[in-house]
């Protein structure tokens, strides 16, 4: 029995026309399939709509929440009418939208009575787009006489308390997909299963973090043993840059696990990391598809890489970043700064996204999210309170309106003269690496360059080093 579990993102349901087109690919690949589960995700724009008028409320805005209720009213209803038949499930389901939105509107009511929203009752706002679209979608599936039942992640992926950002508790989820879900699925049910949300063992919603329903997908297949995971998006596949900057950019055909979730971390707008985790465990092959364009073969993610002759398959670059150096004559032999270092960064709760440290030990930079420099400067600086006194540390101080580009390719380390073309061509440019970190990961590069320049440093790297023109 082949099982193939298909996640479907926000643009892939975003309108009536889009959640069509899914309905058309899920029937196709059930005819393929012996078993097919199907993982959604609210329309398009809709969770960031929620949680605006979930916060706007807790700012005392009590208007807000109720244009928000109108406007995915509107929007839903017009799905609805557009995609079920007047004498079939259309009534009931408009229904079904408009009790969701007035449970919306009965929690920023509470909201707008405490002054504050809560991690928790942000999750169960947060869900509602989930559990409208994935009944939008099986209804239309059954117009058209498919078995396909809508079913809550709530009763499927349980996970622990920790709100807006929850970890699944593999065991019993496992437990409960193979009791709620397996099923259906040999029953030949198409079950949509709502993406990015679940539960605590208490039955508590919770949601699963940024790249939520990719997550879900992973989870799923690994708990079903699943033959391949298939991700349709709104793009071709996993690209070699953004396009948006490199017109240019090509599909990269295959990529291992390791080198997608460089890619993820590094500000590639693909599977985020903990996505993976699920499938590599199990070696499942996982498929980014375009839901518009799905005669395109895509992106195969698997276990094994596959070797590319400049080595670099893709360049990405994160923004809105600062590079954070603690420097002083007195820190060379001195054992602990960087442990007293990263211990400050960490109570202020940032998330340190590169390191370098310069031989002599006189100085430690690191890059992080620019909201967050102030306090972190602060909080080293109280932590480094008395080598600041004595000048063994001289200051803390900021780089702001730095942007880290990355490399990205399997094999980096073990191969020569890698990181000479990647300066070379930057060099062609004139762009400055400020700084640098290679050898972590045997398949990434990063710089560190100021953010005027950053597009500047894709497009070269990208022509020079993965296209290699002029060469």
């Amino acid at each position: 029995m082949t099982t193939l579990v298909s996640k479907f993102g926000g643009t892939s349901v975003g309108s009536a026309e889009a959640i069509e087109q899914a309905a058309h690919l899920i029937l196709k690949q059930s005819r393929e399939w012996d078993r097919q589960a199907v993982v959604v995700s609210a329309m398009a724009g809709v969770t960031d709509t929620l949680t605006r008028g979930a916060l706007t409320t807790a700012s005392g805005d009590d208007q807000t929440y109720r244009a928000v209720v109108a406007e995915l009213r509107v929007r839903h209803h017009h799905t609805v009418d557009k995609l079920l038949a007047a004498d079939g499930e259309r009534a009931q389901l408009s229904a079904t939208v408009d009790s969701y939105l007035e449970e919306f509107a009965s929690f920023c009511r509470s909201v707008d009575v405490l002054g504050e929203v809560t991690p928790r009752a942000m999750d169960a706002i947060a869900s509602l787009g989930e559990r409208i679209n994935a009944r939008i979608l099986a209804a239309l599936l059954r117009q058209w006489g498919a078995q396909s039942k809508a079913r809550d992640a709530t009763g499927l992926i349980v996970t622990d308390a920790t709100f807006q950002n929850a970890m699944p508790l593999m065991k019993a989820t496992c437990a409960q997909v193979s009791a709620r879900l397996a099923p259906l699925l040999d029953e030949g049910v198409i079950p949509i299963v709502t993406g990015y949300i679940g539960a605590t063992e208490g039955g508590v919603t919770t949601t699963l973090g940024r790249g939520g329903s990719d997550y879900s997908a992973a989870l799923l297949a690994h708990c079903l043993g699943a033959d391949e995971i298939w991700t349709w998006t709104d793009v071709d596949g996993v690209m070699t840059a953004d396009p948006r900057i490199v017109p240019d950019a090509r599909v990269i055909p295959v990529l291992s696990y390791s080198e997608v979730s460089e890619l993820a971390y590094f500000g590639a707008k693909v599977l985020h990391p903990r996505a993976i985790r699920p499938v590599v465990e199990c070696g499942i092959p996982l498929w980014v598809k375009n839901t518009f364009n799905p005669s395109c073969p895509g992106t195969c993610i698997g276990r094994q890489p596959e070797t590319t002759p400049g080595t670099v398959k893709a360049v990405t670059a994160i923004r809105r970043l600062s590079m954070v150096t603690v420097e002083g004559r007195g820190m060379m032999g001195v054992p602990g700064i960087a442990a007293r270092t990263f211990s400050a960064v960490a109570s202020q709760g940032a998330s340190v996204l590169m390191i370098s440290q310069s031989s002599s030990e006189q100085s430690i930079c690191f890059v992080i999210p620019t909201e967050g420099v102030s306090s972190i400067i602060c909080a080293v600086e109280e932590e480094m309170t008395l080598e600041l006194a004595r000048r063994d540390v001289d200051r803390v101080w900021s780089l702001d309106d730095v942007v880290i580009v990355t490399a990205v390719g399997a094999g980096m380390r073990s191969t020569p003269g890698v990181a000479a073309r990647i300066f070379g061509a930057l060099g062609q440019g004139e762009i400055n690496v400020i700084a640098m970190a290679q050898g972590s990961s045997d398949c990434s590069v990063s710089l560190v360059i100021a953010a005027d320049a950053a597009a500047e440093a894709v497009r070269l790297i990208h022509s020079k080093v993965i296209l290699n023109v002029g060469h």
